[in-house]
């Protein structure tokens, strides 16, 4: 018996480091650079054009700037990564390359530290502020602040969320954009 659960405790002492090694995450940054899929991920991109139809950029109309309307508005790029886990999450990315929103849905949580970047303190030190003032509680969160929003909400199964930095926001976009 004893040398069962010797046994049983050494196979899972060396199994847990693979499978820690199997799962990986998706880094991205809020304000940084687009996240690196992770193996097993899917990734598509589209280019939209600000005052097209937000149902049409929903639905993934593919733009290409040279297609698109002129006007003084600037398109940025949508990056869809959907994760082995079934959770997709879109990167907004603006002409620089740096990603100014990110929306997320699918029936597992993102790591929001790893989505949120170095805003995620601050996000964090919001959640905490909301929840005071409602007298704690879980349920869904909206962090709305001049340099940081995020909503995030759902339930087991079925998570969603946006993030956005309204300065960053291209000429033309508005957080009802990101989604």
């Amino acid at each position: 018996m004893w040398s069962r659960v010797r046994r049983a405790g050494i196979v899972t002492a060396l199994a847990l480091p693979c499978s820690l090694i199997a799962v990986q995450s998706a880094h991205a940054g809020l304000g940084g650079a687009p996240m690196t899929p992770p193996t097993g991920s899917s990734v598509s991109t589209r280019t939209i054009q600000p005052g097209s139809s937000a149902a049409n950029a929903a639905q993934g109309v593919m733009r290409s700037a040279s297609n698109a309307a002129s006007s003084t508005s600037t398109s940025y790029t949508v990056r869809e990564t959907a994760l082995g886990n079934g959770t997709v999450v879109r990167e907004y990315l603006a002409a620089n390359g740096s990603v100014f929103g990110i929306a997320w849905r699918g029936p597992q949580m993102p790591d929001l530290n790893d989505l949120l970047g170095s805003y995620f303190p601050q996000y964090v030190a919001g959640v905490k502020t909301v929840r005071a003032a409602r007298g704690g509680g879980h349920g869904p969160v909206s962090v709305d602040q001049s340099g940081l929003v995020v909503r995030s909400g759902g339930h087991m199964g079925a998570f969603n969320g946006q993030a956005w930095l309204p300065p960053a926001l291209p000429a033309g976009v508005s957080g009802s954009d990101i989604q």
